[in-house]
C-alpha cells in the first residue's frame, strides 16, 4: 500500500530505506482513485517509535492510504518534541466534522489506573463516541483495546500477579473471519502488559467474536460483529527488540521484572530475539484495511 504521509516526518526515511512504498502529494493527487483515510490517535509516550511501526504496516497493500495523526488536548506528552507535535499531529476539535475510513486508537502506559483516573478520558470517550458515527471500522491496540471492551461493552480489566511480557502462541477461534484470512492455525504474537480481560466475559457478549487467544496470555484478538471494533491486547506491530528495549527500561528502573518468555534464544538477553510475528502483523493490518475499512466504508465518504 502506498501510504501518503509529510515528507518531513522523522518515520519517513526509515520506512524508505526498507523499501516501504511511500508517495508524496503530487503523486498521491495524479492517481484517478479514492485513497482510505486513516486517523492515528497515537497516546504512546514514545510517539516517533509508535509512527514508524504503525505505518510500515500500514504500507504493505495495494490501496493508497492518506495517513493523519491525532494528540489529545487534555494531556500534553513529556517524551515527544512540542515541535513535532505540532508539524505532524492535530487535535479532534479541527477533525470532528470529517469522516474516516479507519482509525487507529494505540496502547498508553495507564493501564494500572482506572480509566476515569486517566487525565484524558473524557476527550478520549468523546472520540470513541464521535466514531461511531464517522469512523468505518476502529482498531484498538493493547490498552486503548481494553478501553474499548469497556466503554463500549462494560468489559473491564484487572491487575495481572505478574507483567505478561514475550512472545506467545495463539489459537484461531473463528478460522472463517476475514480478519484471520491467511492465518496460520497456530501463531505467536508479543504481549507486554500488567493488566488483562476475560475471556469468558467476551465470549458471553453476543456483540463481540473471540477470534484468537493464548492459554498462556489470555485473550489477544476480538472484533464487534458489525466490524466496527476490533480490538488486540497484544502487540503484532512490534520490532524484533521492542521487548528487550522494555526490559532493559524495566531493569534500569529497578523494577522486579521477568525476561520475557519465548523471546531471548536460550531465555538469554544478549542474544538477539528471533521474529516470529512479522508476517502475521502485515498480514493482519492488511485484512483489517481491506476487509473491516475498504470493503465496508462508503465510497461518498471521501
Amino acid at each position: 500500500m502506498p501510504i501518503n504521509i509529510p515528507k518531513l516526518l522523522p518515520a519517513r526515511e526509515i520506512l524508505e530505506q526498507e523499501n516501504i512504498f511511500i508517495m508524496d502529494d503530487e503523486r498521491a493527487t495524479s492517481q484517478d482513485i479514492r485513497p482510505l483515510n486513516i486517523l492515528i490517535l497515537n497516546l504512546m509516550p514514545e510517539k516517533e517509535k509508535a509512527e514508524t511501526q504503525l505505518l510500515r504496516l500500514l504500507g504493505n497493500s495495494p490501496l493508497q492510504v492518506n495517513v493523519s495523526f491525532l494528540k489529545t488536548n487534555s494531556y500534553e506528552s513529556t517524551n515527544t518534541s512540542k515541535q513535532h507535535l505540532e508539524q505532524f499531529y492535530t487535535t479532534f476539535s479541527k477533525v470532528k466534522d470529517l469522516k474516516f475510513d479507519g482509525m487507529i486508537i494505540t496502547g498508553a502506559p495507564v493501564e494500572l489506573l482506572e480509566f476515569d483516573e486517566v487525565k484524558y478520558w473524557p476527550e478520549l470517550t468523546e472520540i470513541m463516541d464521535w466514531a461511531n458515527n464517522n469512523v468505518t471500522s476502529t482498531l484498538h491496540i493493547c490498552w486503548g483495546a481494553q478501553a474499548a471492551l469497556y466503554y463500549y461493552y462494560g468489559i473491564g480489566k484487572f491487575e495481572l500477579q505478574q507483567k505478561c511480557s514475550g512472545i506467545y502462541p495463539h489459537q484461531i477461534f473463528e478460522p472463517t473471519d476475514v480478519l484471520l484470512r491467511g492465518f496460520d492455525d497456530h501463531f505467536y504474537a508479543p504481549h507486554s502488559r500488567y493488566t488483562d480481560v476475560s475471556i469468558e466475559a467476551i465470549k458471553t457478549n453476543t456483540q463481540l467474536k473471540l477470534l484468537a487467544a493464548s492459554k498462556d496470555a489470555g485473550a489477544l484478538l476480538m472484533a464487534s460483529r458489525d466490524r466496527r471494533h476490533v480490538m488486540i491486547t497484544g502487540h503484532l506491530e512490534y520490532e524484533s527488540d521492542s521487548l528487550a528495549q522494555e526490559y532493559a527500561r524495566d531493569l534500569e528502573k529497578g523494577l522486579e521484572i521477568r525476561i520475557p518468555e519465548n523471546y531471548f534464544p536460550n531465555n538469554d538477553p544478549s542474544l538477539p530475539p528471533i521474529n516470529r510475528w512479522r508476517s502475521h502483523g502485515h498480514l493482519f493490518f492488511s485484512n483489517w484495511l481491506n476487509y473491516y475499512v475498504y470493503q465496508e466504508t462508503p465510497f461518498f465518504w471521501g
